[in-house]
């Protein structure tokens, strides 16, 4: 089974060549199953069910997300209705929408679980043990699982890939938006990345437009930040795994510009 995993999507930019280059990746790498980050897919914070909309038209088959889920009401209602949009399973009870995504691919039963980290992060629930709760429960017939870990420090993410070893099929790290050269397929037969990447302008400060992002550091003061445009480059992964034993056979990084 080959997955397809989209870094996260920033702004306009980041859409345009999502929607452009998804169907071509997926005939290209004869993709079974296509996961896009969106969290920053509406001008840089958040998302809209039009956008949410666009993208599964487009290929993508469930939507993860992070922190900036919430930066836009109006998907929270999108987050309770419709099941192919995560948001990280580790925030407390009572909040909007689902975690986890359960469905069959290949006739094989496959799950897509969105984790948030803690460190330098929002307080929220632990998600190794949410990790070990699910897998045990909601999680347990899964025989191929992809973890969308969302966190900042890379010993997190090293942590939780390693903690997880051979119960994933794969960890992909989000939400730094600078791709790592780390891709590994770990001794017990998870792939790990700690970050997949942007999916938005290479000119820019994590896809942001540089100007105001530079006089923050500056000045010290709060700026508004835009969502760059030019020079657009999507970040993604292509994580081929055994339907058999649910191990990965292997992870590679993928790169298109425009």
């Amino acid at each position: 089974m080959r997955i397809l995993f989209v870094g996260d999507v920033v702004g306009k930019a980041g859409r345009k060549i999502t929607v452009t280059h998804l169907p071509l990746l997926r005939a290209d790498f004869q993709i079974d199953l296509t996961i896009v980050n969106c969290e920053n897919a509406a001008g840089g914070f958040g998302i809209t069910v039009q956008i949410g909309e666009e993208l599964f038209r487009a290929g993508a088959d469930v939507l993860t997300s992070g922190n900036h889920i919430w930066d836009r009401k109006e998907s929270y209602d999108f987050l309770c209705r419709e099941r192919r949009i995560l948001r990280p399973a580790n925030y407390p009870p009572g909040v909007p929408g689902c975690g986890f995504w359960n469905g069959v691919v290949l006739g094989i039963p496959v799950a897509v679980l969105n984790l948030q980290g803690r460190v330098f992060m929002p307080c929220i629930d632990c998600p190794f043990r949410t990790f070990d709760a699910l897998r045990q429960n909601e999680l347990a017939e899964a025989k191929v699982l992809l973890v969308d870990f969302h966190a900042e420090a890379t010993s997190e993410k090293l942590a939780f890939g390693s903690y997880v070893d051979g119960r994933a099929s794969a960890v992909i790290g989000t939400h730094t938006h600078v791709t790592t050269a780390d891709e590994t397929v770990q001794a017990g037969g998870t792939a790990y990345i700690t970050d997949s990447g942007m999916t938005g302008s290479s000119d820019s400060i994590i896809g942001m437009e540089k100007t105001a992002s530079i006089e923050r550091f500056l000045l010290q003061i709060p700026r508004k930040f835009e969502p760059a445009q030019a020079r657009p480059r999507l970040s993604a992964l292509v994580v081929d795994v055994d339907e058999i034993t649910g191990y990965a056979r292997s992870i590679q990084r993928v790169c298109r510009m425009e």
